[in-house]
């Protein structure tokens, strides 16, 4: 892949090496640190040797600007769409990443204030330490475009109480700071003007010592709740409509209680879910309700799956109708195909879900002792790329 830059001179990702510490800074301020190929790679080389390096203790990611990540390239995924495969090979690297993330062997601490979406979120929940700020967002809103909860979080919301993930994976619906912490999705709260403060205490503890990080964040975070019209006020209302067994039902029950007194705020909601891709809407549900009953691993080779049935069209091209008309022509008035929920053929959407042959399925070792290996470059890929 060819090198990648912020602008003219700057890299997309800035690291730092500092005694027993570790900074990864993402580094595309003006897309807002998307996730760009050279950045996946960067971040598995580097994790990679970290983990292996017994000076390497504690490692802290961050992202330049005013945003963490607003997760993946989707204009990267838009250009590529009439070439084969033309991002398979990232969509691999990011998945597998996303394993050795959730697994990994040194302390890691995310400094997260602004926009954190989709799979920028990867790199913020599956931290042992994840602090957020009032100025953070978080969403997962892949079904409003077409695409589906990836990057482990058909997994990560599948456990969160009741019938909550459904409703954050098919609404898009954004979590606040504070929100984020009592979801459990965050570890700790800390307001931004101290976020830099807390950074150097990291830095100057030059440890990776669980008990010893803790105790240095929980000094500059408060304790926080949720505002009282938060969402997660709502969980009744929530598990009511979103525990349904379809997409229709699950609008259906919903349209019920927005009429019902002191439920304005469904509104607005419903509106955006009745505007989103019928399919991503079908894909989605159906995933997050597996991601209840399969490991990690699991979860994330079906997501792969997932993911490349979806760029390839394989039974709908309305993800990247989604993107042209959020962020290409910016509309904001996609055409779907199927349009209605109706329209969406069963077997189609078992279609996606179908396993690959074994070759082609994304390799994640759960032997810890070769927890490295089943990268792409020794995938069936490669020899596939090279004949094509």
């Amino acid at each position: 892949m060819a090198p990648e830059f912020a602008n003219s001179d700057e890299p997309v990702l800035l690291v730092e090496e500092m005694e027993h510490v570790r900074l990864i800074t993402l580094n595309r301020p003006r897309q807002l640190n998307v996730i760009s190929s050279n950045m996946v790679s960067l971040l598995a080389e580097n994790l990679e040797k970290w983990e292996k390096d017994d000076k390497a203790e504690l490692v802290i990611i961050k992202g330049s600007g005013r945003a963490f990540s607003a997760g993946g390239d989707l204009k990267m995924f838009y250009d590529g769409r009439k070439s084969k495969d033309s991002c398979l090979e990232v969509v691999y690297r990011m998945y597998w990443l996303c394993h050795h993330i959730h697994s990994y062997k040194k302390t890691q601490v995310a400094l997260v204030h602004g926009i954190s979406m989709g799979g920028g979120a990867s790199l913020m929940v599956p931290m042992k330490f994840s602090v957020v700020t009032e100025k953070t967002v978080f969403s997962t809103p892949e079904a409003s475009i077409g695409f589906h909860t990836d990057c482990g979080f058909s997994y990560m919301l599948s456990h969160l109480p009741g019938h909550l993930g459904e409703f954050l994976a098919l609404t898009g619906a954004r979590l606040t700071g504070k929100e984020l912490v009592a979801a459990g999705l965050a570890t700790h709260f800390v307001p931004l003007e101290k976020l830099s403060d807390l950074e150097k205490r990291l830095v100057s503890l030059n440890s990776g010592d669980a008990n010893a990080v803790k105790a240095a964040i929980e000094e500059f975070s408060v304790t926080v709740q949720p505002d009282e019209e938060s969402v997660l006020n709502k969980q009744s209302t929530i598990d009511e409509c979103f525990s349904k067994d379809t997409v229709a039902e699950i609008i259906n029950s919903f349209e019920a209680e927005a009429k019902k007194e002191g439920n304005g705020w469904i509104g607005p909601v419903l509106k955006g879910l009745k505007r989103s891709s019928p399919t991503g809407l079908r894909i989605t549900l159906r995933s997050i309700r597996e991601g209840r009953k399969q490991t990690l691993a699991e979860a994330l080779k079906k997501e792969f799956r997932l993911t490349i049935n979806i760029l390839r069209s394989t039974i709908s091209e309305d993800v990247y109708e989604g993107i042209r008309a959020l962020t290409i022509d910016k509309d904001n008035a996609p055409k779907w195909n199927p349009p209605t929920l109706d329209e969406v053929d069963d077997e189609k959407i078992d279609l996606v879900f179908k396993p690959f042959v074994e070759d082609l399925e994304l390799k994640i070792q759960e032997n810890e002792e070769l927890r490295w290996d089943g990268k792409y470059e020794c995938s069936a890929y490669p020899s596939f790329k090279a004949t094509d």
